[in-house]
């Protein structure tokens, strides 16, 4: 063998090291990471969260009640043309001239009383600034207010124009000296109205099941001009400041009104919010409520009905669906047990010891006062079965017997399962409203378990 040959097989490849690639590592680390992730989410319970609001539940029945009023209708003692010089629901006093009766009918247009229709600076002044309070404070949402500015002018403006009808008479009655014209003046204090329905002398003891039907109303109006005979309806006046409303009700919420005197009602266009005295009539297998008010009778002089709800439930605080809410067990007992371990800011309460000397302190965490503070409500998990507890002055005892049933529902704020008491104040199909006052209750925006049969209390959760 030559010595190039014996040179050449001594020849040994060169094994290169392999170098350690970091972006493989890490794209492997973050794969395993999103995997293990990925079967966590997929293995785990997941709980529905709701966030608590602010809200309200409003229950309430509408009806079209038949208005009933103290009403007299005043008739002519002659015949003759008619003109009146009072305008339509105005407070009139006994002696006021209301109209007269003429051979031939008046002309009141051509009276230069006529002028003192034009409004004072004084008067001109409240108008604006009534109208510039209004349009301030005006919202969309609540048009209501317009009924308002409508009453507040009109009633402003009823003095004025009877001081120009006024005035109309006396200059009628001094350029007509020759002709025969009859000024009649009201008996009585009231409200005066210039139409008439046949209904003024039903009261809620005698009228009839037909008098509700709004169809079955016939109105005559009394106007200027008109020719009456003697005997004929000329006015009619409100004579007293109480009202009432009859409404048909069914038995069902018969039966809900039945130990209710008075009641919240929403009234006409307004939807003014009024509270009235209540009282159950039944005539013939028929439920009526008679809803009595004591106020607000001029704004409704003139309607025989109005539309009415009868508001049964409204109540705001925090708004909770039904299905979160659950019951868990506790012990009542008297505030005074409660004391404090010394040396410590834990509140708890004294077991009677069965077997050592002394009693013992627990801790009970978590715990609801009544609504008179006199007592309070203890988990009953704390506690072994025929517990007996101890007075921390007294030294006297009471035994933990059987456990009430408290509502709540489970706060997930801090990713576990926490009881909050609730105390519900009405409820419709799928809400409750609950107070916002509970001590160690719920706040607005805390997080609950929307549907409190899917987790356990002090369990961690995932949302």
């Amino acid at each position: 063998m030559s010595q190039k040959e014996t040179q050449s097989s001594n020849i040994r490849p060169f094994k290169k090291k392999r170098e350690l690639n970091l972006g493989i590592i890490l794209f492997s680390i973050v794969l395993i990471y999103l995997l293990i992730t990925v079967m966590m989410y997929l293995t785990s319970k997941h709980v529905s969260a709701y966030e608590v609001r602010e809200g309200s539940i409003l229950k309430d029945n509408s009806y079209t009640g038949l208005v009933l009023r103290e009403e007299t209708v005043v008739h002519t003692e002659s015949s003759g043309y008619v003109t009146y010089f009072i305008s339509e629901k105005s407070k009139i006093r006994r002696g006021t001239s209301i109209f007269t009766l003429s051979d031939a009918p008046l002309d009141t247009q051509t009276s230069t009383g006529a002028d003192s229709t034009f409004l004072s600076g004084s008067h001109q002044i409240d108008f604006l600034s009534k109208i510039q309070n209004f349009s301030n404070t005006f919202k969309e949402s609540d048009f209501t207010g317009i009924y308002t500015l409508k009453s507040e002018i009109l009633s402003a403006l009823q003095p004025i124009n009877n001081q120009t009808m006024v005035s109309q008479l006396d200059e009628l009655l001094a350029s007509n000296s020759g002709s025969h014209i009859q000024v009649s003046s009201s008996e009585r204090d009231g409200i005066i109205l210039f139409h008439i329905d046949g209904y003024e002398e039903v009261t809620p003891d005698t009228f009839q099941d037909s008098n509700l039907v709004k169809a079955e109303l016939e109105t005559t109006i009394l106007d200027t001009g008109d020719h009456l005979d003697a005997g004929d309806a000329v006015y009619k006046l409100v004579t007293g400041e109480i009202w009432s409303i009859i409404v048909e009700i069914d038995e069902e919420t018969r039966d809900l009104l039945s130990e209710t005197t008075s009641m919240k009602t929403r009234i006409g266009a307004e939807r003014e919010i009024s509270w009235a005295d209540l009282s159950l009539i039944e005539k013939k297998g028929h439920h009526y409520a008679c809803l009595t008010y004591d106020h607000s009778m001029i704004r409704y002089a003139s309607d025989r009905f109005l539309d009415v709800e009868l508001i049964l439930e409204d109540e705001s605080g925090l708004k909770i669906p039904k299905t979160s809410v659950t019951q868990k067990s506790f012990y009542e007992v008297p505030s005074e047990y409660l004391t404090r371990e010394k040396n410590s800011s834990a509140t708890g309460v004294l077991v009677k010891s069965k077997e050592k000397s002394s009693d013992t302190f627990l801790e009970i965490g978590t715990y609801f006062y009544s609504a008179d503070q006199t007592s309070c409500y203890l988990d009953s998990n704390l506690f072994e079965k025929n517990t007996t507890l101890v007075h921390p002055k007294s030294q006297e005892t009471i035994p933990l017997k059987t456990p009430v049933k408290l509502d709540g529902v489970y706060n997930i704020n801090k990713g576990y399962v926490v009881f909050k008491r609730v105390e519900i104040l009405c409820e419709n199909d799928d809400y409750y409203i609950i107070s916002d006052h509970t001590e160690n209750g719920l706040s607005n925006y805390d997080h609950i378990a929307l549907d409190a049969a899917t987790v356990e209390e002090n369990e961690i959760i995932f949302q």
